[in-house]
């Protein structure tokens, strides 16, 4: 089996490197292809990673493919659709969210046992950098709760895992952040059970690149509801 991990990059010149130093020594027991899409950087990112990526000679596990910024959600529609792993999975550009710890996120689908694997910050403790984004994650977790009957804890994790041939066959329309509601909503009204795993977190602030704002949350409480009526097709 062999896992593809997609990792949307905007300006990220100050973080990428590290994340890319940390998933080159990860060890999955599985084989390991790491997508990064370059959505439009304005920075340096793009030439940074072709330059790490020639240097490390690891053309052979780490592409990168380039876009028009079109938003997160539009570079990880690219990476689904070449990702060529059984298993697919997310990693932001910094290191909010560690990836040492997909081994455990991926051992239910290696398994045979689920599909669909969620990583909650919210099952583990872990002090809010933001009032506001707890709280607002929060208010998002319940309304997905509400609206569509899940018991997931973290609806707005980054750490989403999938077998290869679910999320491809999945017609996502969104191109930005709102493909976060917008995969969960549209996986729970399948009826696919979300799997919920621990694990760590570690926000960054505003001024180190944080990117999402309260216009994100406004568009993921429209996008819970249009695909509760919507067809997903």
């Amino acid at each position: 089996m062999k896992v593809s991990i997609i990792v949307p990059v905007y300006n990220e010149e100050k973080t990428i490197i590290s994340v890319l130093d940390v998933l080159s020594r990860v060890r999955l027991g599985l084989k390991k292809e790491i997508i990064i899409v370059d959505d439009g950087s304005k920075d340096n990112s793009r030439k940074i990673v072709e330059d790490w990526i020639k240097e490390e000679k690891r053309s052979s596990d780490f592409k990168l493919i380039s876009k028009v910024n079109g938003g997160k959600g539009s570079a990880v529609k690219e990476g689904i659709k070449i990702a060529t792993g059984d298993i697919i999975t997310i990693q932001d550009a910094d290191l909010e969210y560690d990836p040492r710890e997909f081994k455990k996120l991926i051992a239910p689908i290696v398994s045979g046992e689920e599909s669909v694997v969620y990583g909650s910050r919210f099952l583990n403790k872990h002090k809010p950098l933001y009032k506001i984004y707890f709280l607002g994650n929060k208010f998002l977790t319940l309304l997905t709760k509400i609206l569509y009957g899940s018991r997931i804890t973290d609806m707005e994790t980054c750490y989403k895992v999938f077998r290869s041939d679910f999320i491809k066959k999945l017609r996502i329309k969104s191109n930005h952040f709102d493909i976060e509601p917008e995969i969960t909503a549209k996986t729970l009204k399948l009826g696919i059970r979300i799997k919920e795993i621990p694990i760590s977190y570690n926000p960054r602030t505003i001024e180190e690149g944080k990117k999402i704002n309260w216009k994100d949350g406004v568009q993921a409480i429209y996008t819970l509801f249009y695909w509760k009526i919507a067809r997903s097709d």
